[in-house]
């Protein structure tokens, strides 16, 4: 056990490297990182278990941070423990670094996740946690790992917490230890200011173990980690009281700890001194970015004890092989991010159907030949048509992982967070469902689980204004020009930063699910239907055609010497079809075009695009989003009929001809067009 003396050493060095790369950054947070570097030097010098030479070891203990702000603290601490080089500190928040404001997930150097909106990262947490239970519950105690959180006063503060805290409460994640960096300051005020509740009563309210330590003593914080990894049936809470700014004093040498301008800016301009805080915190301000001796001893001595850790459990790990190769061939399938294999071509499709049916047929076969796919719905799995996978497996209970279903109750954003621990942690493939307006209760998750490369598959159903007689608050207008917006952003990789696919019917619903079951790379949004359409007419065999739609735009018909191309994505493309109907008997040709991925599209060669939409031919364009949804693909020349207001309440027949999406208006629309 390293000496009290060590261990307070470590963290002012943590404290020092901190203060010190913000300051020569100009930018950045050192008060938060200050306080909390006692817990992180504990939680890294003596109970993190992870492989130094292989980062990516399945079962490492994993850290989720969720004050991104507090990136100093974590790249400190990492430089410690052999992953950045001083160097690497020097560059925060510089062009190019591998220090960036807010962490960026990168396994290699220790990083789990990316954190920066507050509450995101603890309910990644969550989830990575109920995908280790869920593993465990197939593999055995080969998956035996801990998670670990570190959340901040704003993280508690934020709603997401409310659904994470409830969730692995009631599933009793005995396998979660969150630290509370509890300082009582935050970026404009004091915590007092804005928030007096009782957490800790809050989080026992949930199911949870809580612990309330002072937060930089190192003799409680061990205590407390050894009482929280004895915990059997709850998560653990350990609320650290710690000194915002630990340490920092200011140019006559008096303390500077506890200032809310120490949250958001460098000592420097907060009115604090660096130099005379690097001093008194028993470093060379000539010298700033070093690890003292002492310090390096520690962990070269954890890092051989990590050595030994690493070599019993692989041991153990490799006697499982032996015992248990199907399910060691099956760990190893899982853990390789591979996309898994299906019989696509066995799956019947019911004719006519809403494509939220099927994707309920569909999910009934992953649910059968995908073992490790986990699939939520915020309370609307009967109605999402996630009770097609429901149907196959049973939900999660406390102390039962066995089934494979996540009833994450009304609470669309920390379902989508713990889906995107779930894709962390790795070893599972998650899928969550709810109505495509409740998509804005997600949109900050997306992002980040795009800008992390996340294959996360986000199912949305009720995709329109034919909801009807919900009103207009359950319609979804803009909510797909939304989501498309993130097929045109672009991620580091230079990919689409996510899969955006809308079926125009049952058999591209098929295809869409396939599609997104091979999107290993990016997040994925299956926009589905609540009604049910008309199949699109067949040329030969209507799923085999509709596999086209893998390059986001195909021809579904076309006649030859056609006059106009009319195109939609969804439903609306079975009312081009009985438009062209009408148009035909007036002389008028058509090609019809679906267009489930204008993403997808964009990335096929120039010369495909030209092929299914040439530059020269007029458009028309029918879409129950916002028109701005398809203005790309009709050009200034075309035209578009869509959605400019919200919707209204009323039965989804009398919308449609109330609102235009008829074929009868398609006639008239591209007559006007033609004269």
């Amino acid at each position: 056990m390293t000496d009290i003396k060590t261990l307070n050493r470590a963290a002012d060095n943590i404290r020092i490297l901190a203060a010190s790369m913000v300051e020569k950054a100009k930018s950045g947070h050192p008060g938060g990182a200050m306080g909390g570097a006692d817990f992180v030097n504990i939680l890294y010098s003596e109970f993190l278990e992870y492989d130094p030479k292989n980062p990516k070891w399945e079962g490492r203990d994993r850290f989720f941070m969720d004050p991104g702000h507090m990136s100093p603290m974590l790249y400190s601490v990492l430089s410690l423990a052999g992953k950045y080089t001083m160097d690497d500190l020097k560059n925060f928040r510089q062009w190019g670094s591998v220090t960036p404001g807010h962490p960026e997930l990168d396994v290699e150097r220790g990083v789990e996740n990316t954190s920066g909106p507050l509450g995101q990262g603890h309910a990644y947490a969550v989830g990575a946690a109920i995908a280790a239970k869920f593993l465990k519950a197939r593999l055995g105690d080969v998956m035996g790992q801990t998670i670990y959180a570190f959340i901040s006063d704003g993280g508690i503060q934020e709603e997401v917490s409310q659904g994470a805290g409830r969730i692995a409460g009631h599933l009793g994640l005995d396998n979660l230890i969150m630290f509370y960096d509890s300082n009582g300051i935050q970026l404009s005020t004091t915590v007092k200011e804005v928030n007096q509740e009782n957490v800790a009563a809050k989080y026992e309210a949930w199911g949870w173990k809580v612990i309330n330590i002072e937060g930089n003593n190192p003799t409680e914080i061990r205590k407390a980690l050894h009482e929280a990894k004895a915990e059997k049936s709850r998560p653990t809470l350990i609320i650290g009281h710690t000194i915002m700014g630990k340490g920092a004093v200011d140019a006559q040498g008096q303390s500077f700890e506890n200032k809310v301008s120490t949250h958001g800016q460098p000592l420097g301009e907060a009115g604090g001194d660096l130099s005379k805080t690097i001093v008194n915190l028993g470093g060379n301000p000539d010298e700033p970015f070093a690890i003292f001796p002492e310090v390096q001893a520690l962990y070269a001595k954890r890092a051989e004890e990590l050595q030994e850790i690493v070599k019993v459990k692989n041991k153990a790990k490799e006697q499982w092989e032996k015992e248990n190769p199907k399910l060691a061939e099956k760990m190893k399938i899982w853990f390789s991010g591979l996309a898994p294999k299906v019989d696509w071509d066995s799956i019947t499709q019911k004719p006519n159907a809403a494509t939220r049916a099927a994707s309920s047929t569909v999910l009934e076969a992953l649910a059968r030949q995908v073992e490790n796919m986990i699939v939520s719905s915020a309370d609307l799995s009967n109605s999402d048509k996630t009770d097609g996978f429901l149907k196959q497996t049973h939900a999660f209970t406390k102390n039962d992982f066995s089934g494979s279903f996540l009833q994450a109750g009304v609470a669309e954003f920390t379902m989508a967070c713990l889906c995107v621990g779930m894709s962390l942690h790795g070893g599972v493939i998650p899928a969550c469902a709810t109505f495509f307006v409740f998509s804005d209760y997600m949109k900050p998750v997306v992002r980040v689980a795009a800008l992390m490369e996340q294959p996360v598959k986000f199912i949305w159903t009720h995709d329109a204004f034919r909801v009807g007689e919900d009103g207009p608050t359950h319609e979804p207008v803009e909510q797909e020009a939304q989501i498309r917006l993130m097929e045109k952003l672009q991620n580091h990789k230079g990919r689409n930063s996510m899969l955006v696919l809308r079926p125009a019917d049952v058999q591209e619903t098929t295809t869409s699910w396939k599609l997104a079951m091979e999107n290993i790379h990016t997040p994925t949004a299956l926009i589905l239907s609540r009604q049910n359409i008309k199949d699109l007419p067949a040329i030969k065999d209507r799923y085999n055609e509709a596999l086209q739609a893998s390059k986001g735009a195909y021809i579904v018909q076309e006649e030859e010497g056609y006059d106009i191309i009319l195109l939609a994505s969804g439903s609306e493309v079975s009312t081009l079809v009985e438009g062209a109907e009408l148009l035909k008997k007036d002389g008028i040709k058509c090609r019809i075009v679906s267009v489930p991925s204008e993403g997808l599209f964009r990335a096929q060669p120039k010369e495909y695009q030209e092929s299914i939409l040439p530059k020269s031919q007029r458009k028309f364009g029918l879409t129950a989003g916002l028109p701005v949804t398809l203005e790309g693909l009709v050009g200034e020349s075309g035209k578009i009929w869509g959605m400019n207001s919200f919707g209204y309440s009323a039965p989804a027949s009398v919308l449609d001809q109330k609102l235009g999406f008829t074929p009868e208006n398609v006639y008239e629309q591209v007559k006007k067009m033609i004269k």
